[in-house]
């Protein structure tokens, strides 16, 4: 293992060039949303081929997650990083210069396979290089820059296509990353800790492949990874055919195989890719519930303000993005807020959050009411959805720090991988799930604010049942000290 004390202007480095690729991967995220109609219009793309650019990316990866973050546990962190970065550049080229709806969502699975790289080595060089506040304090700034990416990537997005036209506008969405990846190649070459991969110490015997290959889990790499593809295909073509529900009940079957070889390998002397025990910790099994519950709910809000504000009422893309910049300057500041007080306020800045999360959804559900009965103008949801932003700084970054306080630092990729893949299930459930009670009530009352209620009112739900979990944890962890 990497040595995990470095100077300060080190690690300080290390979180720099984290939150550059941090910002490049979600404002890719956002920008794509935005230019959708324009990629169908350019490319002479499908409604299927349109789910695919989206679906295409979160289920590649949602798959490598795990299996990536193991690897960078036993193997570098660093390097992983490294080549994820390169992945996800080259793929975002390809996209950009895709002539083809197929050839663009073969380097939308790429990408996503290069971000699956990417994401549980930054969850687990915070783990590693940060102690205590400062930790905190990391996740923090992290945080914030998820925020603002989430913010600014549809303005971005709607800037970009407005400055290229419908035919090349989408293409710069992807081709911007290619610059920002070359930026965060050489800084991750100039700034991490060498050497990239782990060395084997000079004195002692190599391990030999076979040895790490053993260490790497393939079996339990190959079963989780079906598992989950298993579990999220279903909610990404679920309006295809019934027939591919069946895929729900293999993935559990195979996700309870997956458990049950995991503990037959610990046994055997092998090295699994998940410590099953780290979900004997409250904290890691509380905190990941109440993350994949929060985003559940809380990633469709944005995917329904820019139906109901581009199909309800015929405004722009830009306009769309436009209205979430509060939300994502609040956003920020609150996570950098709440990174910088976990340690003294706990598991209650996130229960503050998901209580604020509930008020902006009933607020949204209060200004459509008031929109339709006195005719009050769409932007005050500004203000409503600016309660939302401070749930999300308050909520996603100390969350975080919270469940990932107890995990060994041998798991800390591997465990901030299953947390991330917790919020890829949320993701991909809450968007299909809302999504489809907002069309079936729409196709029932002919009413866009009418469904817009309904969705917004089953996101406050889930969001209860989120707070439900808060304070469990803030319970068991009361117990605890107390024992």
């Amino acid at each position: 293992m990497v040595q995990s004390v470095l100077d300060d202007r080190t690690r300080w480095r290390i979180l720099a060039v984290l939150l550059v690729t941090i910002f490049m991967s979600l404002v890719n995220v956002s920008t794509v949303n935005v230019g959708l109609p324009t990629i169908q219009h350019g490319l002479g793309a499908s409604q299927s081929d349109l789910q695919w650019v989206l679906s295409g990316y979160a289920l590649t990866f949602g798959v490598i997650l795990v299996a990536a973050g193991r690897a960078g546990d036993i193997l570098g962190r660093g390097g992983f990083f490294m080549i994820g970065v390169v992945v996800f550049t080259l793929a975002s080229l390809a996209c950009g210069l895709a002539l083809t709806p197929r050839a663009l969502n073969v380097a939308r699975f790429v990408q996503g396979v290069g971000s699956g790289l990417i994401s549980p080595q930054g969850i687990g060089m915070i783990q590693q290089y940060f102690r205590g506040s400062e930790r905190g304090r990391a996740f923090g700034y992290f945080g914030s820059m998820v925020g603002f990416s989430v913010g600014v990537g549809p303005v971005l997005g709607g800037l970009l296509i407005e400055l290229g036209g419908p035919n090349f506008g989408w293409r710069l969405a992807f081709l911007f990353n290619v610059p920002v990846g070359l930026i965060i190649m050489v800084m991750t070459w100039q700034l991490f800790p060498r050497p990239l991969f782990n060395r084997h110490p000079k004195g002692t015997p190599s391990p030999g492949w076979k040895s790490t290959l053993k260490r790497l889990d393939p079996v339990g790499s190959t079963l989780l990874g079906l598992a989950v593809f298993a579990v999220l295909y279903p909610f990404m073509e679920y309006k295809a055919s019934p027939w591919v529900w069946t895929l729900l009940p293999g993935g559990v079957a195979l996700a309870a195989l997956w458990v049950l070889w995991e503990r037959h390998y610990l046994k055997t002397g092998g090295s699994p890719m998940v410590d099953l025990n780290i979900f004997k910790t409250r904290s890691f099994s509380n905190g990941t519930l109440i993350m994949s519950l929060y985003f559940l709910g809380m990633t469709s809000i944005w995917v329904i303000i820019a139906m109901y504000m581009q199909e309800g009422y015929g405004y722009s893309a830009l306009a769309a993005g436009l209205i979430g910049i509060p939300a994502a300057v609040i956003s920020a500041y609150a996570a950098y807020w709440a990174g910088d007080r976990v340690d003294v306020y706990g598991r209650k800045i996130v229960i503050a959050g998901l209580m604020t999360g509930i008020a902006g959804m009933l607020l949204s559900i209060a200004v459509v009411v008031l929109q339709q009965s006195h005719g009050i103008s769409i932007w005050w949801l500004l203000l409503s959805l600016t309660l939302v932003g401070v749930a999300q700084g308050s909520v996603i970054s100390p969350n975080q720090t919270l469940t990932l306080s107890d995990v060994p630092l041998a798991y800390a990729g591997s465990s901030g991988a299953v947390m991330q893949t917790g919020q890829r299930i949320g993701t991909s459930v809450g968007i299909a799930l809302i999504t489809s009670a907002l069309f079936a009530t729409l196709s029932l009352s002919s009413s866009w604010p009418v469904a817009v209620m309904v969705a917004f009112g089953l996101i406050a739900f889930v969001f209860a049942l989120a707070l439900v979990m808060a304070f469990k944890d803030l319970g068991d962890r009361g117990r605890r000290a107390s024992t």
